[in-house]
């Protein structure tokens, strides 16, 4: 279906309306708090139902870019925009959190309200882009203009060593940015556009490929992360507001996967069949590392920041196995990921508004007090370790799949992630949840409140329903993952006819 007026745009840029009403907002009292906080609020909503009028409208049939807008822009740099079976559930997955976000710092935040409802109306203009981006360069502005938000938004609200987790944060990731600017101008000059539609169906010189997509692969990796440039993650997220690590987790992380989606696969597609071993092994040095480091963590958002570099490693697993099952195992993967590491970090945020500490040895015994909140996090813990029946089970059962018609030896090492994160996951809730109510500052702690139940209940809906009915997300998808193997088979055929026609 086509709107008589630019829908995309408007779910894209809708939240920097709201970032200037609140700017126009006087006085820094607790009225104009007030008042910043519904705005930002109202404005993550009306934006969050435009695009479920995007989701309805949606046709998953065709894998072909859908709700086009497309106008001249900067010579030859054109302001396009669409969305197909691939960027559609990360366009969603965003909207649907932003509300959460602000609901989760109503109380949490108390300085610089409006400046930091500000920053994450920015940030979620520049997350929605960087999914609906169909333009190179229009793509890096919005990749890398979220930086600076996320920058401030640790850098000014977070924990005690905030400022040096916003500047490595920021440095780790600019840095390898970088290396993918450089590549997007030898594009343009080997292409003549910076048009992605276009540039999905350039073939691209066997060598340029190579090059270029160790460029791309540079800032995917960190935006990711896998290992060895994931050790901004845990630092960012222990000093981030809660808010920050759900962003962080759900959106930001995804970004990379995103990236190899769209770009490194289809436009390099030599380059990938060459080195898919690489990112294999990559992937399970991260699983299996990350999660024995988690095992060793005192800090619970700590803990829980290893485990989505563990988690991220099953999706590059699946997406580089380029099977059915893998690539879509992927999507779904970092989908669930995006909802259920949202909730443990909000999970953790419940109990750190209460007792001001994450160390997993003040805790014990909540389960008499906070009954609720201990329903809350056995599932997400639950769906964390991908028990069948939660959305985590799906991603990982179908990523393994893939990598077992690919490499035995893959699929098996990595599997062994799936115990470890049963190991440390269980127990971390057997620590914070079950045993004794022994310490005296725990006696008089409060279970959820009106508002936590709020921002809990369509997080865990969503674990249980994507568990048992995972249909929604892979029919959107199936088209575009299709068309994807299609073409990349298509290119490996075209590459060795060539290869063929040219010996002696």
């Amino acid at each position: 279906m086509s709107y008589s007026w630019p829908i995309l745009s408007t779910v894209t840029f809708l939240p920097l309306l709201g970032a200037l009403l609140i700017g126009l907002l006087r006085g820094q009292d607790e009225s104009a708090f007030r008042n910043a906080r519904f705005i930002a609020l109202w404005t993550t909503l009306i934006t969050f139902a435009l695009s479920l009028l995007l989701w309805r409208d949606f046709d998953p049939v065709t894998p072909q870019f859908q709700f086009i807008e497309l106008r001249p822009w900067l010579g030859p740099i054109s302001f396009h925009m669409g969305v197909d079976g691939i960027s559609m559930p990360f366009v969603l997955l965003t909207t649907f959190l932003m509300p959460l976000c602000i609901l989760a710092s109503w109380l949490a935040i108390t300085a610089r309200v409006k400046e930091y409802m500000i920053a994450f109306l920015v940030l979620e203009t520049l997350m929605i882009g960087v999914f609906t981006s169909l333009d190179l360069v229009m793509f890096y502005l919005f990749f890398e203009g979220g930086l600076i938000p996320m920058f401030l938004i640790i850098g000014i609200w977070g924990g005690q060593r905030r400022v040096y987790a916003s500047f490595k944060f920021f440095l780790f990731t600019l840095a390898g940015s970088l290396l993918m600017l450089l590549a997007i101008m030898a594009i343009y000059w080997e292409a003549g556009t910076t048009d992605i539609p276009v540039l999905l169906t350039h073939g691209f010189p066997a060598k340029m490929q190579t090059w270029l997509w160790f460029a791309f692969l540079a800032s995917f990796a960190v935006k990711l992360p896998m290992w060895p440039v994931h050790t901004w993650l845990p630092d960012a997220h222990v000093e981030a507001p809660t808010a920050g690590s759900v962003i962080l987790a759900g959106i930001l992380l995804k970004m990379g996967g995103y990236g190899f989606l769209r770009f490194s696969i289809p436009m390099f597609p030599l380059a990938s069949a060459e080195f898919a071993p690489l990112i294999f092994a990559l992937s399970v040095v991260a699983i299996v590392y990350t999660s024995l480091v988690a095992l060793a963590q005192e800090d619970v958002k700590k803990l829980i920041a290893y485990s989505s570099v563990a988690h991220m490693g099953f999706v590059t697993i699946g997406v580089f196995t380029l099977t059915m099952q893998g690539l879509q195992g992927g999507i779904f993967q970092m989908l669930s990921h995006g909802i259920v590491s949202a909730a443990l970090f909000l999970c953790v945020g419940v109990i750190y508004d209460r007792m001001h500490t994450r160390e997993i040895a003040a805790f014990g015994g909540l389960a008499d007090r906070m009954p609720v909140y201990a329903f809350c996090f056995m599932v997400f813990t639950l769906a964390n370790v991908g028990l069948p029946g939660t959305s985590g089970f799906v991603g990982e059962f179908l990523s393994l799949t893939g990598a077992f018609r690919i490499n035995t030896w893959v699929a098996f090492l990595a599997t062994t992630g799936i115990i470890l994160s049963a190991a440390y996951a269980l127990w971390l809730y057997r620590r914070i949840i079950f045993g004794r109510l022994e310490k005296a500052s725990l006696k008089f702690i409060t279970d959820l409140t009106w508002r936590e139940v709020v921002v809990m209940t369509p997080l865990v809906a969503l674990t249980i329903f994507f568990g048992f009915y995972p249909g929604p997300i892979l029919d959107a998808s199936a088209a575009s993952v299709d068309a994807l193997i299609k073409n990349f088979h298509a290119s490996l055929a075209a590459a060795e006819q060539a290869r063929l026609a040219f010996m002696p």
